[in-house]
């Protein structure tokens, strides 16, 4: 368990996984650094495309969301325009 004033930093190493994910576990004084049983070429395989399929299910909901929200907006948009309400698009 970690505390509230222990942080984690995660440096995110693209060449290892492994070193990214370690990169950041420090134990606190209350743990043991305890080495983490092998798993079998396959078994390790299987948990990455488990964790590809599941981020690939999640960024597709925020894809969905993300357009809910813009035809919000745009309804928003397209009543104020009615209300007589000049809004200018900002691109930057």
């Amino acid at each position: 368990m970690f505390s509230k004033t222990d942080t984690m930093a995660i440096e995110l190493n693209k060449d290892s996984l492994e070193e990214s994910l370690n990169s950041g576990a420090t134990a606190s004084t209350n743990e043991t650094n305890v080495d983490m049983p092998k798993i079998s070429k396959e078994e390790e395989i299987g948990v990455h495309k488990g964790s590809l399929n599941t981020l690939a299910a999640e960024r597709a909901e925020l894809i969905k969301m993300i357009g809910n929200v813009e035809a919000i907006m745009q309804a928003h948009l397209k009543r104020l325009e009615e209300l007589g309400v000049k809004i200018e698009n900002s691109k930057k």
